[in-house]
């Protein structure tokens, strides 16, 4: 979510991963986590309405200079504000109506007292100038940060990968996921000689001293912070049009023009029909004011929204393997359907908080599932989503702690998806599904959402009584076991689970060849079995990404 490590080892390491994930495994949280994390009223006093940000990027001093306008509405009276940017990076001034405003920096957190209390309901602005030496990425997309390198012609290429760490490390705004700005203007100024790409749509060029340019690029969508994007190196671009529900979406290719042969044919064989994929399952493509961009970078892969970061080195599959080990998964290239897919689970629908992110990960997880059906059926879309569980870690629940900036475990991915498919399998009426998976993206377009506002939709819209299995799979590590015992031609059985009283129905073989949906419950129940099915010929449903145990 978001260039390879070098060699096997790297590789085999990096697909435990998959994609951009968040730093794991922090018990313990401190002051800075919690003004990271945590929406005080020093943040919740303003939405934001706009920003203008405008960076200037020196390569050969990996240094970076420029403004950020913010354009807010006041959500209360109050006279001071909490923004954010990393305390690497220095905090020149703020200006506001003419006038240098006082502020103080505590770890990331940047404070600004006004000279008189704004009222509730005033939109007003103010801009902060800043400078420095971004964090340069160690390991992006996982390990956060600006990433400085070379094209094969030896020209520079410039990126940033920055979720979870913090869209804070390289500019300033409110760094917090619950407020999405309505719209922005990015202004890259690099030298001349290079092209500067960001979100949305590029508006003009202006030429400046010292032989550099300012591209400026109008993203006309609400935007999350860790989207926001700059690409900067020696690149090709060509443009195509797809016919959609909403009508002709733009699509722009930039690659490097040293891969823009290669580039070109493998891209054409995957875009269109994961849109028209993607389409079908979640809706209209959520972003047609600011186009559709796939983007060549630095690192493996990220769902910058209207920008896509591309770097899965034009292989088929996670860079060339297949995460699910079915053979499906070396059919399209992940990087391009996953990140892709983001721009419904993940853009359109972003959680208020990064505990939530399972939200992002398990829905656009299984649209890699989604689109296998769509263009080679059901069976293979199952061989697959049943594949990716050998992935599955069940080592820490999916959910995070909140407030403190931190997500859970990375099982969000393939446990995330299983879980999806799961739902599916109770459901039972794939039309049904499917509207629910529209109805999601027309229910909160545009909009930030907690894990309780899409478990109560999913829970009404499918009629079904889901909250004690969204809670087992959500909230706890171990999935639920179904301990059965066969003796005489009676099935009894059970569930064994954290959540108390759990109760999900299954599919079982109570006869030969087919499946029979079943209700169990904490407790012991018996039902009639075919004579001719053994304990070791019984079978749960593979559909249902559960444990099976034979009581003693």
């Amino acid at each position: 979510m978001r260039s390879l490590w070098i060699g096997l080892l790297a590789a085999l390491l990096a697909i435990q991963t998959a994609n951009a994930q968040l730093m794991q495994g922090k018990q313990k949280f401190s002051r800075a986590d919690t003004l990271r994390g945590t929406l005080s009223p020093l943040r919740t006093c303003y939405d934001i309405n706009y920003y203008h940000l405008d960076i200037q990027v020196d390569i050969d001093q990996k240094f970076i200079k420029g403004s950020n306008e913010f354009k807010f509405t006041a959500t209360r009276n109050f006279s001071k504000l909490q923004f954010d940017l990393f305390n690497n990076l220095k905090v020149e001034k703020i200006i506001y109506q003419n006038t240098s405003l006082p502020f103080s920096v505590e770890f990331n957190a940047v404070f600004v007292t006004f000279p008189k209390e704004i009222q509730k309901g005033t939109k007003d602005q103010f801009t902060v100038y800043y400078s420095g030496n971004p964090v340069i990425a160690k390991n992006p997309p996982w390990d956060g940060g600006f990433i400085f390198t070379k094209d094969k012609s030896g020209n520079p290429w410039v990126s940033v990968a920055c979720q979870g760490f913090g869209a804070s490390s390289w500019w300033p705004n409110k760094d917090h996921q619950s407020d999405e700005v309505d719209s922005m203007l990015i202004s890259i100024t690099a030298p001349k000689a290079l092209q500067s790409i960001s979100n949305g749509r590029l508006r003009s060029t202006i030429d400046k001293p010292g032989g550099y340019r300012q591209s400026n690029w109008f993203v006309s969508n609400p935007i999350n912070n860790y989207n926001v994007a700059l690409y900067i190196g020696k690149y090709a671009h060509w443009s195509d049009t797809y016919v959609g529900e909403k009508g002709k979406l733009s699509l722009d290719y930039w690659s490097l023009k040293t891969d823009s042969t290669k580039a070109r044919p493998h891209w054409d064989a995957d875009v269109k029909r994961m849109l028209k994929s993607f389409e079908y399952w979640f809706g209209p493509y959520p972003f047609y004011k600011d186009g559709y961009k796939l983007v060549q970078a630095p690192f493996l892969g990220m769902e910058h929204q209207s920008a896509v970061a591309y770097g899965n080195g034009f292989k088929m599959g996670y860079a060339g393997s297949d995460l699910s080990g079915s053979g499906w998964g070396l059919k399209f290239d992940f990087i391009t359907v996953h990140e892709s897919g983001h721009e419904w689970f993940g853009n359109n629908i972003t959680t208020k908080d990064v505990a939530d992110m399972w939200v992002h990960e398990a829905f656009t997880n299984y649209s890699e599932a989604l689109f296998t059906e769509s263009q080679y059926g059901k069976e293979a879309a199952t061989a697959y989503v049943t594949g990716i569980r050998h992935n599955i870690k069940n080592d820490i629940p999916i959910i995070g702690p909140y407030g403190v900036n931190q997500e859970g475990s990375g099982d969000m991915y393939y446990k995330g998806a299983n879980l999806v498919h799961l739902i599916r399998q109770l459901i039972h009426d794939d039309n049904k599904f499917r509207m629910i998976l529209r109805g999601l993206n027309q229910t909160f377009y545009h909009q930030t959402v907690t894990t309780a506002q899409v478990e109560n939709y999913m829970s009404r819209e499918s009629g079904l009584k889901l909250d004690k299995i969204f809670d087992q799979y959500l909230r706890h590590t171990q999935i639920p076991t179904f301990e059965y015992q066969i003796n005489n031609g009676l099935l009894k059985y059970r569930w064994i689970a954290d959540v108390k009283n759990f109760d999900m129905p299954v599919k079982v073989t109570l006869s030969a060849n087919s499946y029979t949906l079943i209700y169990p419950s904490a407790n012991w129940q018996t039902i009639k079995i075919a004579k001719n099915i053994s304990n070791k010929m019984f079978q749960t449903d593979p559909n249902f990404y559960i444990n099976v145990k034979q009581a003693d």
